[in-house]
């Protein structure tokens, strides 16, 4: 009889516990509830999706305001979002599983792989390297903008000297948005495959994600209004401008005009990721256990890939630097060394950090806000990752 009254007491003592860890776990998500709507309202966000991860498992997720001002479409968790430069890094991700097929090599010199020179002028004889463009090193520029390849071109192009700076390449950093699409061309000239298609054979599929660089492909009832906070012409405040062109269809161009390996700046490799915050925490998930994926027990890319990708190569501020695609910061969170990026982009600005070691990391994306910078980062950027990291990791 003693026994018995143990083992109830115990069953009970176990209730209680679980019961007293999902309250605690309840409360912990209404105190960051809060923080959100706080920052929303302090920040004029039109809407806000984040993600909380910890130990490769996603512990918070949540939405808050609008998909949509003009009818007050609430945002929720799969929503998709063009999210900007945090792009680069899947670009660079499905690169790396050409590299290790030794298809090319980070060495190896652009203008052998997209079909015409890519030389500074001012410095001819360097060669100008995959890797500079990765790490935004190659002294090239987007002066003349960076849609189409044409401008880099100087067979296409009587003023394409204007796209190289005056230092060597490899020599300082300079953010370059027409590398990356000169990425995703050479992406295609390697694997004689369309950008958009290899990306999710080899990246997308394989995390089971719902995203896509072609808007085509993908349910767009789901695809959040992107709205740029600014000042039209005649009016003098600023308000919400809703900004469409964030998901033009390519359609016609890439069934009627399409080069592979010159036209895929059309999927814009630098910046046309879409995807919901869910699904880009997943895909975080896969780079915080260098390149494996312990939901899916799947691996995309090689550990090796995975932490080149991550090892700083250039500085980009006191505390900042860059690597392949992805950047190290030392700012966003006081005390802790962070992986991973930022995106900005029709009004519309995202981010992505993660810290591997210690098994944790946030991702923040807003469809519109006020757009005040400080110390290197949007102020709503800062203020969501430094509140959850308070509320889930401190």
């Amino acid at each position: 009889m003693k026994k018995l009254n143990r083992i109830i007491f115990g069953l009970l003592i176990i209730g209680i516990g679980t019961l007293a860890i999902g309250c605690t776990n309840q409360n912990i998500n209404s105190i960051a509830d809060s923080k959100m709507e706080d920052i929303i309202q302090q920040r004029k966000a039109v809407g806000l999706s984040v993600a909380v991860v910890k130990d490769g498992q996603i512990i918070y997720n949540e939405s808050f305001g609008f998909k949509s001002l003009e009818d007050s479409t609430l945002l929720e968790n799969d929503h998709i979002f063009r999210i900007a430069s945090i792009s680069k890094s899947f670009t660079t991700t499905a690169l790396m599983t050409l590299i290790e097929q030794d298809l090319l090599s980070l060495d190896t010199d652009v203008s052998e792989l997209v079909g015409f020179t890519v030389r500074n002028p001012q410095y001819a004889q360097e060669v100008i390297t995959v890797k500079m463009l990765l790490s935004h090193t190659s002294s090239i520029n987007d002066s003349q903008g960076y849609f189409v390849l044409d401008v880099l071109n100087p067979d296409k192009n009587s003023d394409y000297e204007k796209c190289y700076n005056n230092y060597s390449p490899g020599s300082e950093y300079e953010y370059c948005n027409l590398g990356f699409n000169t990425i995703g061309a050479i992406i295609e000239k390697v694997s004689n495959e369309r950008f958009d298609d290899f990306v999710k054979r080899m990246v997308l599929d394989p995390l089971q994600l719902n995203a896509n660089f072609n808007v085509d492909s993908l349910d767009s009832d789901k695809f959040v209004n992107l709205y740029a906070y600014t000042v039209e012409e005649g009016d003098s405040v600023k308000k919400f401008v809703h900004r469409p062109d964030a998901y033009l269809s390519r359609a016609e161009e890439i069934s009627n005009n399409y080069i592979l390996g010159y036209s895929t700046p059309i999927f814009s490799p630098t910046g046309g990721m879409k995807i919901s915050s869910t699904d880009l925490a997943k895909y975080m998930i896969m780079h915080m256990n260098y390149g494996y994926s312990p939901i899916l027990q799947k691996r995309v890319i090689s550990e090796e890939s995975a932490k080149k990708m991550q090892e700083p190569i250039a500085k980009m501020s006191e505390g900042n630097f860059y690597g392949l695609a992805l950047r190290e910061s030392k700012t966003i969170i006081p005390g802790e060394t962070m992986i991973g990026h930022t995106g900005s982009a029709y009004g519309l600005y995202s981010a992505m950090f993660f810290e591997p070691a210690k098994g944790f990391g946030i991702i923040m994306i807003t469809n519109g806000c006020d757009g005040e910078y400080e110390d290197g980062f949007l102020k709503i950027q800062r203020d969501v990752i430094r509140e959850l990291y308070n509320v889930f990791i401190k």
